[in-house]
């Protein structure tokens, strides 16, 4: 996710909440979250990049890692 333009966002209204859906064009890893609709496009947006950053340092610290606990 070098560029802000590797992020394809979706915004779907279902009911009362607000799904946004975030996918890096690159791995195409997507999360989702929920959110308020009254908020502002530009603050769920974010809120899902944010989230799409983490999960994916997270996978990829876990690729670094060595396997713990022992394999049967």
């Amino acid at each position: 996710m070098a560029g802000s333009g590797d992020v394809i966002i979706e915004f779907i209204r279902i009911g009362n909440a607000v799904r946004v859906s975030a996918v890096c064009s690159h791995t195409g890893r997507e999360v989702q979250i929920v959110g308020d609709p009254r908020a502002s496009q530009k603050e769920l947006e974010a809120l899902a990049v944010k989230k799409l950053q983490y999960v994916m340092k997270r996978d990829a610290e876990k690729k670094q890692s060595p396997n713990k606990g022992l394999l049967a």
